[in-house]
């Protein structure tokens, strides 16, 4: 499996960037995980957009699925100039029906994943984790059955985060508040928090994503090493996991 990160801010993209998304890689198949602002003009120097077998979104967040609409535009597009009829399918939750009903557009359907099963997406097997966040969220713990990787997407800190992440190849997490921050209120974690996560459930390497925009970022770092002894990474642009 080869995991690209395409967007890492939270809120919105800094100047040449893009929030929330990651692209998911096993085989030939292709999958993006949230499609946040930005994130169709980056994803571009990974990946052709008629490359995307599938498209998975955590909730309705505009950092986490503003460009969809943009991508849709762009299925119609490729498919008006390659005379094709390529139905590109957004697995997502129905808890927000209207936003849901969005997802249907000319070359690309709506599929509701339920939270409680597993669900096969091409050759992914893809868990659900309900998050503590303002909307219903949820992280996915994704495998192609030889690599694991975890996505908390947006969330506050609770315990459960350690047996659903146990193990894991790669987590990647919420990491939007600085070490004694309180993130609960916005349904953010901490450095601390995520990387104590990472060392009860003995993951191999840590990401720390969706960013802040204040503050020094390498701090967030420092604060995490103190908490866990695998590896450590900033989430930027291109940051590229395969094993």
């Amino acid at each position: 499996m080869k995991v690209t990160v395409v967007g890492y801010w939270g809120a919105y993209p800094a100047s040449g960037s893009a929030t929330s998304g990651y692209l998911f890689e096993s085989g030939d198949f292709t999958m993006l995980v949230d499609c946040g602002s930005g994130v169709l003009s980056r994803l571009q120097q990974f990946s052709k957009v008629t490359d995307l077998d599938a498209v998975i979104l955590s909730h309705y967040h505009h950092d986490h699925m503003a460009d969809i609409g943009p991508l849709q535009y762009a299925c119609l597009v490729q498919n008006t100039l390659n005379e094709t009829e390529e139905v590109l399918p957004i697995y997502a939750h129905k808890e927000d029906p209207e936003k849901f009903q969005q997802l249907n557009h000319q070359f690309t359907k709506g599929c509701a994943y339920d939270p409680d099963d597993a669900l096969q997406v091409g050759p992914f097997t893809i868990e659900f984790q309900k998050t503590k966040h303002p909307v219903p969220c949820y992280g996915m713990r994704i495998t192609d059955g030889k690599d694991t990787v975890v996505y908390t997407a947006d969330t506050s800190y609770f315990p459960e985060w350690v047996d659903f992440a146990k193990q894991a190849d790669l987590l990647i997490t919420d990491t939007n508040f600085y070490k004694g921050m309180d993130g609960k209120g916005a349904g953010h974690m901490t450095s601390s928090e995520a990387a104590t996560i990472a060392s009860k459930a003995e993951v191999d390497t840590l990401w720390l994503s969706h960013l802040p925009h204040f503050g020094q970022l390498t701090r967030l770092r420092q604060e995490a090493e103190d908490e866990f002894n695998g590896t450590i990474q900033l989430a930027e642009e291109g940051l590229t996991w395969t094993k």
